[in-house]
């Protein structure tokens, strides 16, 4: 792709993002699309979200779980962007119409003391530069079609990470705890929508510990010039498959001794 058809592309997803309106696979638009080039929409598609005022507090990390690899048939992670206005309050409400199809995952969020960069970064760097970690919600949204109409394909990677890895919202615990405080492979959670039990889940879902899932975002950014820095977010990734959350639902997931977090929509 060339820069201007990245740019064509972040603007057709920005589009829909305003209208509620999906778009076709950028994939079949761009047969030749490298993850290269949906690394370079997503950068597009969060420069047109920062001109009108959008700031970045965090990443999120998509697909480390074998539940989310299979429920979208891909087979290795992506990482998007969190924006201030993507920060939804425990227990609060979506406004009706916010999103075009939410769904909603659970995870363990990270939020840093110290930037985190490089190549080599292990699980102890990140230990090192996390401040706590805290239950949390995920809130999914496509600008893309699940689907093509026409051919039944479905979403590759190059497409969810275009559309900054389908991240719509985000919804934090109250509760914070020191990432040394527990095994995070053995934190879990019981997803229930509208009184219902959807999901469940461990934290070991995601590449074994969720401190691998930082670990993995600190060094596909080193590809591409980028760090994370003190104070922001970071979404581990998600131990559960989604759980659709139509209009009215009520979605509850339960830490445990870790805590809980829930959202509505309206």
């Amino acid at each position: 792709m060339t820069p201007d058809q990245h740019m064509e592309a972040a603007e057709a997803l920005w589009q829909a993002e305003q209208t509620g309106k999906q778009i076709g696979l950028l994939s079949l638009q761009y047969p030749g699309m490298t993850m290269d080039d949906a690394y370079a929409v997503q950068a597009a598609l969060i420069a047109r979200r920062k001109a009108v005022g959008r700031k970045v507090i965090g990443w999120k990390i998509g697909l480390t779980s074998k539940a989310m690899q299979q429920a979208l048939n891909i087979d290795i992670p992506d990482s998007g962007v969190l924006m201030d206005d993507m920060l939804f309050e425990n227990g609060g409400v979506v406004p009706k119409g916010r999103f075009i199809q939410p769904r909603i995952e659970a995870e363990i969020a990270f939020v840093m003391k110290a930037p985190l960069a490089g190549r080599h970064v292990t699980a102890e760097d990140v230990i090192a530069a996390t401040d706590y970690v805290v239950p949390s919600l995920e809130i999914l949204d496509t600008r893309i079609l699940r689907a093509d109409p026409a051919t039944g394909k479905t979403r590759i990677i190059t497409d969810t990470i275009s559309d900054n890895a389908a991240n719509a919202g985000i919804v934090l615990g109250d509760e914070r705890h020191a990432i040394d405080a527990q095994d995070l492979r053995w934190v879990g959670a019981i997803v229930a929508k509208n009184g219902e039990v959807e999901e469940t889940g461990l934290g070991a879902g995601v590449l074994n510990d969720p401190v691998q899932g930082i670990v993995w975002l600190a060094r596909r950014m080193d590809q591409y010039g980028q760090r994370i820095e003190a104070g922001q977010v970071i979404l581990s990734g998600s131990f559960i498959r989604p759980v659709e959350a139509p209009a009215g639902s009520v979605i509850e997931a339960d830490f445990g001794a870790f805590g809980g977090v829930s959202v509505s929509f309206a």
